[in-house]
């Protein structure tokens, strides 16, 4: 594998794949649009790449399509919940962290005696309950412990065929997370830190503020990779390649928009408690960032290009989805599956001309067809399957046994895949 990798460096069109942060919701996000670009641009293989850079969600989406998991069975076990080998629940994202709770718990009483210690030695420097604003210590570092996604993608990168070293995959990947103490943006899988395993990069990279603990790694601790860029698409430009393939589900609703366009009723996010207003803020500061970034990439970077994707800002429907509602994961990567597909037709004569000199060609029978689903399209992928087994399992009980065989398999396939 180490072999290959290397020998990636000469191709002459380099096409990498960006993927920004967004939480469990972004990663559902990213996954839909993956489907749609993947099976309507012919030419490119998107467990192939020249290179994959990930931020928080989109660190644990970019980890698995290097590892070879094709996007139809990043569908059908993230979404579908269809698992393979491992099953995968949401939940694994939010346990709570029960240590950290009982070890705050104790220092309590500490906090407390040296509070009122201050107050006491020096009533007329602060109040009383000024000096109790010490007990803000108490709280802990993080609500959740995502332990569990590091045990997991631990699990799921030994399986054959799959790798949690760096070093072994066959194309690059890097997985950014932030130095807490430094604040600088760490690249997991370069040099010096490709020693890490994958999946305890991840959960770093994943590891927001206030909502997960930091992840110590080689005694320094990590979090999310957001706190510095959304995206971190200049990564892949740096390392070579020529175009990259960005997605990005961290963009702010325009909630004027989005009332025009019937996705919002008017006041309603200001009314939608603190979550949504705090969501709306981080991805505004964030979506600013990323805007200006890339403004900057045709001067840093003169003949790369970057095609981005991403969620419309009048589109309401994803802001307000439930990551944990099983039919609410099915709407959110439908949503982003039918939404680039339209961004693709939309963009179709432009993007021919663009995607030309790499190879690449658009599929616009595929994008044309308005009865197009995720899971007709998973169906299509695995109908040759089918066939194949099919063929090979047939019994000499005459036509009319074969082909009640064939339909009973088929209404079976059609139910696993529906």
């Amino acid at each position: 594998m180490a072999e290959n990798r290397q020998q990636s460096t000469g191709t002459k069109n380099r096409i990498a794949l960006a993927l920004g942060g967004g939480g469990p919701l972004g990663g559902i996000y990213e996954i839909g649009a993956l489907r749609a670009l993947d099976e309507s641009l012919e030419g490119i293989d998107f467990n192939d790449l020249y290179a994959y850079v990930g931020v928080s969600a989109g660190a644990f989406v970019a980890a698995n399509l290097a590892n070879q998991m094709t996007t139809a069975q990043l569908c059908r076990i993230f979404v579908k919940n269809e698992a393979e080998v491992h099953p995968f629940h949401p939940e694994v994202f939010y346990r709570p962290a029960f240590r950290e709770y009982f070890r705050r718990a104790l220092a309590v009483p500490g906090i407390l005696w040296e509070a009122v210690g201050r107050f006491v030695n020096n009533p007329y420097d602060q109040s009383l309950l000024e000096a109790m604003t010490l007990l803000a210590q108490a709280a802990p570092a993080g609500l959740f412990d995502n332990e569990g996604l590091h045990e997991y993608l631990q699990r799921a990168f030994s399986m054959l065929g799959r790798t949690n070293d760096f070093r072994q995959l066959r194309r690059r990947l890097y997985v950014i997370a932030a130095d807490l103490e430094s604040s600088e943006a760490v690249r997991f899988g370069a040099p010096g830190f490709d020693h890490v395993p994958i999946s305890r990069a991840v959960q770093a990279s994943v590891a927001s503020p206030g909502l997960y603990m930091p992840v110590e790694i080689d005694g320094r601790y990590y979090m999310d990779g957001t706190l510095r860029k959304g995206l971190h698409a200049s990564v892949a430009l740096e390392d070579g390649a020529d175009l990259v393939i960005a997605i990005n589900p961290l963009v702010p609703i325009d909630a004027s928009a989005a009332v025009r366009a019937g996705t919002m009723k008017p006041g309603e996010l200001a009314h939608s408690g603190m979550p949504n207003i705090l969501a709306q803020t981080f991805r505004t500061m964030i979506y600013s960032r990323m805007k200006a970034g890339i403004a900057q990439y045709d001067r840093e970077y003169p003949g790369k290009e970057v095609l981005l994707f991403e969620p419309t800002r009048d589109d309401a429907k994803l802001f307000f989805s439930n990551v944990f509602s099983f039919q609410s994961r099915r709407m959110a990567c439908e949503h982003a599956y039918q939404m680039t597909r339209r961004d693709l037709l939309q963009r179709a004569d432009a993007l021919e001309k663009q995607l030309a000199p790499y190879g690449i060609t658009l599929r616009r029978d595929r994008l044309e067809d308005e009865q197009r689903t995720i899971s007709t399209s998973l169906y299509g992928e695995m109908l040759p399957l089918y066939v194949a087994k099919e063929r090979s399992q047939r019994k000499p009980w005459g036509k009319l046994g074969s082909k009640l065989e064939n339909v009973a398999d088929l209404i079976h396939n059609a139910r696993s895949i529906l």
